[in-house]
């Protein structure tokens, strides 16, 4: 049994903690004021089947200017709402993803593109690089750099792309922070809103049936194709769940296969054995 005297609390992790309980705290007394004032202006309207525009600008992480067009028409994309000066719940989301990318059989860059953007107009590239340097080493794959792109924009461009997607969210003066939710959003490789996913962990199953999917199964193996067919997903939970009347259809079909090739294998012995 380990002896509870050397047991250390890291102080990171306390940090953390006390950050979060201070936001709840202040979110709390907020709400105590004013309940609607917060709870009515965020959230996310999931949009499935909308299509983004394309000509939306924005700023790289090394300040060019792009358009969404430019990370279209190849793979598809897994799009990050955030601001980078998030104080908490953008670097546990963003967190949340790259664990799931460790289990993730495919790598951004070369089967998925991940498109991040800062909901804060006044952020700017230079912050944009070094979130960027950290997640792609936290990802543990620095071929992903060319696939993982960190994204400022001005308020017309955020607040359009915001729309389209669904994604609410307003500044608080109380906390002076951005009040928002978190999820992610599954685009196919022609800007179109494929699936979302809530909260901060992302199941990696889930995540990877989602981009075969969206991709109209051009990644992905035979078997992942076959779950495809047998999973569907739900856009009430933002998971996939088994659909019964596909998997009996299958089971069926796979039964009269066997039954056709028991047949044939007998009628062939007994021509020989004749």
């Amino acid at each position: 049994m380990q002896d509870s005297s050397n047991f250390k609390f890291n102080p990171t992790f306390l940090l953390g903690l006390w950050r979060l309980a201070m936001q709840v705290l202040l979110l709390s007394i907020l709400l105590l004021q004013n309940p609607d004032s917060i709870l009515t202006q965020i959230g996310i309207d999931q949009k499935l089947g909308a299509q983004i525009d394309p000509n939306i600008s924005f700023f790289d992480e090394a300040g060019n200017r792009v358009k969404l067009a430019d990370y279209l028409g190849a793979k598809p994309i897994i799009l990050t709402p955030v601001y980078y000066d998030c104080p908490m719940l953008c670097s546990m989301l963003l967190n949340g993803l790259v664990k799931a990318m460790h289990v993730l059989p495919f790598t951004a860059g070369k089967e998925f593109e991940i498109i991040t953007f800062s909901i804060d107009p006044n952020e700017q590239p230079k912050l944009a690089a070094e979130k960027k340097q950290h997640y792609v080493r936290d990802y543990g794959k620095p071929q992903a750099a060319a696939g993982w792109h960190f994204l400022t924009g001005g308020s017309e461009s955020i607040q359009k792309l915001t729309d389209e997607i669904g994604f609410r969210y307003t500044y608080d003066t109380y906390t002076k922070q951005w009040a928002h939710t978190s999820g992610i959003v599954i685009l196919t490789p022609s800007g179109g809103v494929s699936q979302y996913f809530f909260g901060l962990e992302y199941d990696p199953a889930d995540l990877k049936l989602s981009l075969v999917q969206a991709s109209n199964r051009k990644i992905g193996s035979f078997v992942d194709h076959i779950l495809l067919y047998c999973f569907q997903y739900n856009a009430t939970t933002g998971k996939y769940s088994i659909a019964i009347m596909r998997v009996l259809r299958a089971a069926a079909v796979a039964t009269v296969l066997l039954i056709v090739g028991f047949l044939l294998i007998g009628s062939r012995r007994t021509r020989l054995a004749s």
